[in-house]
This record gives C-alpha cells, structure tokens and sequence, in this order.
C-alpha cells in the first residue's frame, strides 16, 4: 500500500506537469523547422538578370542568368523574462543563470494599479535550424540564395553580454538614447509606439508584455545585423560576392531589411515588422520568439567573369 500511494503521488505529478505545460510559451526545433514552409515570409521575386562570361578553348561569349531576391530565416530571436528559460526548449540551456547574469522580470512595487512599470527581457539570436527545409521549399520557386548564418551557433546571448545588457554601458550616453524620437519602433505622433531601439539592453518601459518582447528581438536583430558593436556577439553580416548580394542592416519598421514571424506564444504562417496590427498574445510566462528573416539576391554562376547585373526596377 506505500508503493501504492508513492505511485500515485507520482502519477498526480506528471498530470499536473503536463496539464499545466500548454500555458506556458515553448516551442521546440521540430515545429521552428516546419515554420519555414511559408511562401507569404519567403516572397520569392525575378528580379533582373545577370551577366557572365564564359571562356573556353574556342573562345568566349556572354552568358546570362536570372536574378533572383527572397527571404531567408535567419535566426531564431528570443526575448523572455526568467534567465535561463529561453522558450526554445533545446536551445535554453545555452543560457543558464551565472554569476553576472541572474534573475529576471519586471521592476513593480506590487502595486495593482500600477502602470509605469520596468520590464527585463533577455535575448538570445540563434542560427535558424531550418536551413535544409527551407532550401528544399524554396529551390520549389528556383534558385536559392544562401543565408548569412550557421543552424545552432550563437550569435548573441544576453548573459554572456552582462555589462552592455543589464547596464547599457555605453549605449545610455548615444544621441539614440538620448534624443526622443530618434531609432523608434512605432511612433508617439502615430499612436503606435511600442519603445526605443537605443539602448540596446534589456530594461525597458512597457506596460504589454508583448509589445516589450518586441522591442527586445528589435534591438537584438539590430545588434547582430551590424559590426563593431560594442557587446560579447557574432555579426550576422556576410560578405558580397560575384552574383550574391547579402542582406544589410536590420532597420525597425523597414520590410525591405528584414521581418518577423512569432513562433510563441503563438506560431504564425507570416511575416510583419514592428508595430504591427495583429492579434498579440501575452505569454503567461513572459517568453517569446520569433524568426528573424533577411532579404538576399542572387543569380547562378554561368561563367568565370561577372560582367554586371540589370534589375527589372
């Protein structure tokens, strides 16, 4: 009969555990990988025509190939309140709590009718793990273009980037910061501002949670789509090639540069910038991401020499 009741005590348990597990923001890389099978975040174009030459022993000619642009997924940007529960299950325990890097959550005085509240979020921008899908979705529309990052890799991590994260050293002294208006997501004179960009830490004022989550992923992609910024990361900026033209800075509220599809607390079949109009769920648990997706051209190598590229606009 103890035996009994030890197992049944257990058997309550897991109930419980799974129960109450669907409340809570996660998503695992299964269910990221099959996001990206979406023609609306792809938005393949014909864009214009490239322009090869072709030397042989019998001489050479020129050579033309179609130029192509689309969307790549990127990255993988959480934005969550608890240190160390990134809601990519697989990913979280990159992570993990430190010395310098613990805690998490809103600043409140526990008040029920307060509304000026500071928000924490860590951020984390991980390589996007749907690389082989997608390419096999995409080559569905032609030639495919490759992206800027590596399935897994970590390319910014909140903990290990304390000092500009949790203090915004330098960042609280730049004109950005400084200046209202400047590098916003959303406008004031617009009645859709959802926060500053600059500076690019964690703290922020933002009564919805989920517009602060935002905010956050913006000024992580933000981050990661430069060089020489002053935090611990890994540029995501890929060099020019012959017929390959790489995606650029990320820029809020600019589609041409990149955009966003919410993976959770809900998962979306498509892509939008901040602010934007549609349905916001608020994760119970303060966690959130997105996949991050970039615009690159390219065009098939059809000789040695790359003579030049005429776009159709």
């Amino acid at each position: 009969m103890k035996q009994l009741g030890r197992n049944s005590r257990r058997l309550v348990a897991a109930s419980v555990l799974v129960i109450g597990a669907p409340a809570f923001a996660a998503i695992n890389t299964a269910a990221i990988v099959a996001s990206t099978l979406s023609p609306d975040c792809l938005e393949y174009k014909v864009v214009g025509i490239c322009y090869w030459l072709l030397c042989t022993p019998f001489g050479c000619s020129v050579k033309t190939s179609t130029k192509v642009r689309h969307f790549v997924p990127d990255a993988v940007v959480s934005s969550y309140s608890n240190t160390g529960e990134n809601p990519w299950t697989e990913v979280s325990m990159f992570s993990s709590p430190s010395g310098l890097a613990q805690d998490g959550g809103d600043g409140t005085t526990s008040q029920n009718n307060q509304n000026e509240m500071a928000k924490f979020k860590n951020a984390d921008v991980i390589g996007h793990p749907g690389g082989a899908t997608f390419s096999q979705f995409a080559s569905g529309s032609g030639y495919v273009c490759k992206g800027a990052t590596t399935a897994f890799e970590p390319y910014l991590l909140s903990t290990l980037d304390t000092i500009a994260w949790r203090y915004t050293v330098p960042e609280m002294v730049y004109p950005e910061a400084l200046i209202p208006g400047r590098r916003e997501v959303g406008g004031m004179t617009r009645g859709n501002l959802w926060g500053a960009v600059y500076p690019r830490g964690g703290f922020l004022h933002q009564t919805d949670d989920y517009k602060a989550g935002a905010v956050v992923a913006q000024r992580a992609g933000d981050i990661v789509t430069r060089s020489a910024q002053i935090h611990v990361y890994l540029s995501m900026v890929a060099q020019p090639q012959d017929g390959y033209w790489p995606a650029g800075e990320l820029l809020e509220g600019d589609a041409t540069t990149g955009k966003w599809q919410e993976l959770t607390p809900t998962l979306s079949q498509s892509c939008a910038v901040f602010p934007h109009s549609n349905a916001q769920v608020q994760a119970v648990d303060g966690g959130y991401a997105w996949a991050l997706w970039r615009p690159y051209s390219c065009c098939q190598r059809e000789g040695q020499t790359f003579l030049g590229s005429t776009d159709f606009q």
